[in-house]
This record gives C-alpha cells, structure tokens and sequence, in this order.
C-alpha cells in the first residue's frame, strides 16, 4: 500500500504567525487527500506557546481527518518545552526525516 506522504519544513521563531501560517496549510494539505504529515522542524529556533498550540491544533484536525502526523528532527530547546508540558505524550518524533522513512514508511 503506498501512503500519501506530505513534508512540512517550518523555520525560524515559531510563534502565533507561523502557526496560522502551519494551520492554513494543514488544511489544504489534508483537503488534497495526504493521509501522512510530516512536520520536519530542523529550523525551527524557537517555539512558543502559540506554537505549541498550533501544533496541538494540527494534530486536532489531522486526527479528524483520519491522519496521522508525525514530528521530526527538534531542537534541544523545543525537545524541552514539548517535555515540559507533556506535548511529548501525544506527538510520535523522530530524529530526522531518515528515522522517519526507515521506521514509519517500512512498516506501511
């Protein structure tokens, strides 16, 4: 079976601008049909709380959509605050994009 696999690369400061901006193509990407979302948050310097709660939004329609969402390569900085307000529980993270590929798309 071969999945539908969608990559989505944010950078910068990952704030309440980015996270409209994150939201916004979610959407349309889930509206074409993709049934895998990957977030690949290798620039990402920074997230706040408006990111966090994008993210969390994210995973609320991608759930809705009967999709799954996946995060990949996070900071040390990001892998904190996912850590501390116990975002960790409810995202699958990988490495990198390559852990994803070998862990996720070889078992589909």
């Amino acid at each position: 079976m071969n999945m539908a696999v969608k990559v989505i690369e944010p950078h910068g400061i990952f704030d309440g601008i980015r996270g409209n901006q994150l939201r916004r193509e979610v959407s349309e990407i889930l509206d074409s049909g993709t049934e895998i979302l990957l977030i690949d948050m290798k620039e990402v310097k920074f997230i706040d709380s408006s990111g966090l709660g994008a993210l969390v939004s994210a995973m609320q329609m991608t759930r809705t959509a009967n999709a799954k969402l996946f995060i990949c390569s996070i900071s040390d900085q990001v892998k904190m605050l996912f850590e501390l307000t116990k975002i960790d529980r409810i995202f699958q993270t990988f490495v990198d994009q390559d852990d994803f590929n070998r862990q996720i798309m070889t078992t589909k």
